[in-house]
């Protein structure tokens, strides 16, 4: 868990390959059954659809669906939930079902300056979806994209009003349930503001901690 921006798909994709097990982000899953019009898939596209949230509810089912599948029988890397407390319980409960538990909640954190410069930097290309960053990965000519040569545009919630309130949104949803998971003696908070290697080598030490 973090804040937007902070790596969290960068890092879990690199736990995902260092311990074998999948990468469960419930983005993915969520536009997987949609794509697919599984019945659960026709459920949460009727929310979508209307503008509203999916039902922690529905999430939960799509995560138990995804968690029994033999690839996840070893573990697994879940990205993106739970958000607020509710989802917590809910979590509590699809863990439950299909009879495992979590073994560490890794948080990872990063000044709010460093995520809106990480955030409002990125660009990306409308036609083949390439991503660059002003800074950190800039094209080979400024606000063009070196494969296909299309203007890179700034998404409308990399912006940096638009970043600065969904850090709000997090701060005041998504800390409550770090707070959960510190009394349970799960939580490990990881400094996210190094380069990739060295926060995965700080996310596997928090691993390996007691």
């Amino acid at each position: 868990m973090g804040p937007p921006g902070v790596g969290k798909g960068t890092q879990a994709a690199r736990l995902r390959k260092e311990l074998g097990v999948p990468h469960v982000s419930t983005g993915d899953i969520l536009r997987e059954a949609v794509q697919a019009g599984t019945p659960l898939g026709r459920k949460a596209r009727s929310f979508m659809d209307s503008g509203g949230l999916v039902p922690d509810d529905v999430v939960g089912d799509l995560i138990a669906e995804r968690l029994s599948r033999p690839d996840a029988a070893k573990g697994f890397v879940l990205d993106g939930f739970p958000r607020t407390e509710p989802q917590v319980m809910s979590l509590d409960r699809v863990l439950e079902r299909v009879g495992t538990t979590l073994d560490r909640v890794l948080s990872l954190t990063a000044p709010e300056a460093e995520i809106v410069r990480r955030l409002g930097g990125r660009r990306v290309c409308p036609k083949c979806a390439a991503v660059y960053h002003v800074d950190t990965k800039p094209p080979v000519s400024a606000g063009v994209c070196d494969a296909c040569r299309s203007a890179l545009v700034q998404r409308p919630d990399d912006e940096e009003a638009v970043v600065r309130q969904r850090l709000a949104v997090f701060f005041e949803q998504t800390m409550p349930v770090a707070a959960l998971y510190r009394q349970r003696g799960l939580l490990r908070e990881v400094d996210g503001s190094g380069d990739a290697e060295t926060v995965f080598e700080a996310l596997r030490n928090g691993l390996a901690a007691p």
